[in-house]
């Protein structure tokens, strides 16, 4: 890949349309919250929800996304099957995918996995720490050894997902849960990245620690030139 990651951000677009404190958190929705400040370093973004034709996601739009970046969280079973069809191809072809808060949920992360990706959770306003326990992963460059949200939902282990191939974020929380925050995959020719925090009910998505998490992800998640791959019967090779 020559140019710059090619972004789009995906939101269910549910919560802010329905709950006024969150939408007082994030007026014009977390996509756009996130869209702004990719923006800002230089990307280029497009933003796609849930009630759009095709939900934002036409093969034209996906044509153009280097990485995808998915939120939701109460309209999982309203994603069409041919759509996550559609992503779970262009994955394993190529395109990263970033999995936010409670998108372990989602059609498309779950399909990935292959597992019920469950979990424990509380919802009471907790403090979080994240622990960088892969300081020279990417997706790291550039954070201290840990950052703290002052208050967020509780996730919990066990965290019913493949064993990451790098884990990059550990999680601690004021009831002594511990959680795997940051989960990297490789599937097929695509890069997987799952990052717990962000609860629509805080403000997570301004704090820059997370935005700075999200960029690098983007980097780390597109696509890289690579040998054509190619499968099924093959000619013999003429000497």
């Amino acid at each position: 890949m020559t140019h710059a990651p090619r972004v789009t951000v995906w939101n269910e677009y549910q919560h802010e349309k329905t709950n006024p404190k969150v939408a007082k958190i994030y007026p014009n929705g977390i996509h756009e919250v996130i869209a702004q400040h990719l923006r800002s370093s230089g990307l280029t973004v497009q933003t796609a929800t849930l009630e759009q034709p095709e939900h934002g996601l036409t093969d034209a739009v996906l044509n153009q996304t280097d990485v995808l970046i998915w939120w939701g969280h109460i309209a999982h079973d309203r994603v069409q099957d041919d759509i996550v069809d559609k992503i779970h191809k262009r994955v394993l072809s190529g395109m990263g995918l970033i999995a936010l808060h409670s998108s372990h949920f989602s059609k498309i992360f779950k399909r990935l996995m292959g597992t019920s990706c469950n979990l424990k959770w509380r919802n009471a306003g907790e403090k979080e720490r994240l622990w960088v326990v892969a300081p020279s992963h990417a997706i790291a460059s550039g954070l201290d050894e840990s950052f703290e949200i002052a208050a967020e939902e509780m996730y919990g282990e066990f965290f019913d997902i493949p064993t990451p191939d790098t884990l990059v974020f550990v999680s601690w929380f004021e009831g002594g849960e511990v959680f795997r925050s940051g989960c990297c995959y490789h599937r097929g020719q695509g890069k997987v990245f799952y990052f717990r925090p962000g609860d629509q009910d805080y403000p997570t998505y301004h704090q820059p620690e997370v935005l700075h998490v999200i960029t690098n992800a983007v980097h780390w998640a597109a696509p890289v030139a690579v040998p054509e791959v190619k499968f099924g019967r093959q000619p013999k090779p003429s000497s």
